[in-house]
């Protein structure tokens, strides 16, 4: 959405310092990279970077205008042709993205929780655009930089808006929330990312509730049945729980899962239990919508992972590498390894495991916990990269299978080019901070394939 420089002053109760022009329209940009001459140029402020101190890069990129904050009142440059000081950029930057979502007034989905957020809010998307305009925040923008990216980008015609919601301390979903104010808020699930910042389930469980505090009275809360949810959420609106327990799962492959809910039977192109958990709150938000069993259907069934979530990679000789190394926590590892043990029950399964990162005074236990997990499970060999990871191997010492440490991908790489054998199913699963994305590309360039 355009702004003029009026609406901005209006908008942000924000005071012109210098205004030898202020006429045209104006879309907003926070990035200096690309900016053109017709957006203002919105300096925000993070843990180690100060966007003011890019605003002369922005002006000799051709921009006309731009905003300042109360402590930065010395940032008014003769070049530029209007400037404008706000209280807080970022507060503003989150008035300006409020008012376009109420121009367009969408149907506005929020969607929160330890994992599965993304792909909840891709199966969402999916299901909904089968028959309404639908936009969605890209990829994993979760945080009030990404909602007001995802809001001042949607299209005029925009029925329903479907935004994730990530936190790492108390109070931020909250303030997302305000400025979201959702009709529909979905939790998919209450675990240990960021226990280490948080200190405990409880206390993650409430900063995941906040996402009610600005739930329209009106709307409808969906989450996953779990009794800490149950215990703090405080919402006496309309509550759908959902679990696998009203699930009757048919089939379950390599590359798809059949189940049905609710007396309808659906498909989902992608294995794992914990994607069918994942799917229902699609569901669900689709006989919110009215849409038709076909249209719900039909949404599920085109979803697809998006980059490092269950990438199944085919490497030639019956080796195929599943590529789930987005992200990381103790509860997605053990759903990851459950679902390629149910998916693949007939191979030599080799998990690649790395570092899982923010568990604080927790990771020493959490790690270990992984490796209890993995006892007695018919797995091929364990590999873990990382001196947090190599507490799983160290666990599993007198077990069975293979196992393997490593501090380096390259190492991981060079290990496994000598030894994967046909009918191998490797499973990379880390924390971002890994780039375990780089396994995959390098065996590649190895000749694994």
């Amino acid at each position: 959405m355009k702004f003029q420089v009026k609406n901005i002053l209006e908008i942000t109760n924000g005071k012109l310092l210098r205004g030898k022009d202020i006429s045209g329209d104006y879309n907003l940009s926070t990035d200096t990279r690309n900016i053109t001459s017709d957006e203002i140029f919105w300096p925000l402020i993070g843990e180690n970077f100060d966007g003011h101190n890019f605003i002369n890069t922005a002006l000799a990129n051709g921009v006309r205008g731009y905003l300042i904050d109360k402590n930065h009142k010395n940032f008014v440059f003769e070049e530029a042709l209007f400037v404008i000081k706000v209280e807080d950029t970022l507060k503003a930057y989150l008035q300006l993205a409020n008012f376009a979502k109420n121009q367009i007034n969408p149907v506005v989905i929020a969607v929160t929780g330890s994992s599965g957020k993304t792909t909840t809010k891709e199966m969402i998307y999916s299901v909904l655009s089968q028959q309404y305009h639908t936009h969605k925040s890209k990829l994993n923008h979760n945080n009030e930089i990404g909602l007001c990216q995802t809001m001042l980008g949607m299209p005029d015609n925009t029925e329903f808006l479907v935004v994730e919601m990530g936190m790492r301390g108390i109070g931020e979903i909250e303030l997302l929330s305000k400025y979201a104010q959702p009709n529909i808020a979905v939790i998919t699930n209450i675990g240990t990312a960021h226990i280490g910042r948080l200190g405990s389930r409880e206390k993650i469980t409430k900063a995941k509730c906040e996402i009610i505090n600005y739930l329209n009275k009106e709307g409808t809360l969906i989450s996953y049945d779990e009794e800490l949810v149950k215990n703090n959420i405080g919402w006496k609106g309309k509550t759908i729980y959902y679990s696998l327990d009203s699930v009757n799962i048919t089939k379950q492959h390599s590359d798809s899962s059949e189940f049905f809910y609710k007396k309808n039977a659906y498909k989902l192109n992608v294995s794992g239990e914990y994607n069918i958990i994942n799917s229902l709150a699609a569901i669900e938000i689709g006989l919110l919508a009215r849409l038709s069993f076909d249209k719900i259907s039909e949404g599920l069934a085109l979803y697809r992972p998006i980059d490092n979530r269950w990438q199944v990679i085919d490497f030639g000789n019956n080796i195929q590498i599943i590529n789930d190394s987005y992200n990381a926590n103790p509860d997605s590892v053990k759903a990851a390894i459950k679902a390629v043990i149910s998916s693949y029950p007939n191979k030599k399964i080799v998990l690649v495991l790395g570092d899982m990162a923010e568990l604080g005074k927790y990771e020493e236990s959490l790690h270990k916990e992984i490796g209890d997990f993995l006892k007695n499970k018919p797995i091929f060999e364990v590999i873990t990269v990382g001196e947090k990871a190599e507490l799983i191997t160290k666990t599993l010492e007198n077990e069975k299978f293979k196992i393997k440490s490593f501090t380096r991908n390259d190492e991981v790489v060079e290990y496994l080019s000598d030894t994967l054998v046909s009918e191998s199913i490797v499973l990379l699963k880390a924390s971002r901070c890994m780039s375990f994305e780089n396994i995959v590309e390098k065996l590649k360039n190895a000749g694994v394939n």
